[in-house]
């Protein structure tokens, strides 16, 4: 699976911003797909995903404030960001979960959030 994300920019605080994932390949449409980030300095850490049963999860520092989605029909995952903070600002990625082993396996290159105050 080859992935593409894009959206990102500058916004202000409390602003906020769309961010997209193109999946492509075999089955694309039907990986676990999720999203994680990574500050300067810091540790990839997870943002939101899908359930294995199409729910979604999200990490306790964006529920509530960011969205995930998805548009099969044209492989696209979203990730809506509301009432954007400083402390979100950090390389988003996107990725896909191998259906056997479960792990994150196939990553996008990224798209940089900056949240000024």
């Amino acid at each position: 699976v080859q992935l593409q994300a894009s959206g990102g920019g500058l916004v202000q605080a409390g602003g906020s911003l769309r961010l997209s994932c193109a999946a492509s390949g075999r089955r694309s449409s039907s990986r676990v797909m999720g999203w994680f980030r990574q500050a300067p300095g810091k540790e990839r850490e997870f943002v939101a995903r899908f359930t294995g049963s199409g729910g979604s999860y999200y990490a306790d520092s964006v529920k509530g404030r960011f969205t995930i989605s998805r548009d099969n029909a044209k492989n696209l995952v979203y990730l809506q960001m509301n009432s954007l903070k400083p402390e979100d600002t950090a390389i988003y990625y996107c990725a896909a979960q191998d259906p056997m082993s479960i792990s994150w396996s196939s990553w996008g290159q990224g798209t940089q959030v900056t949240v000024s105050s």
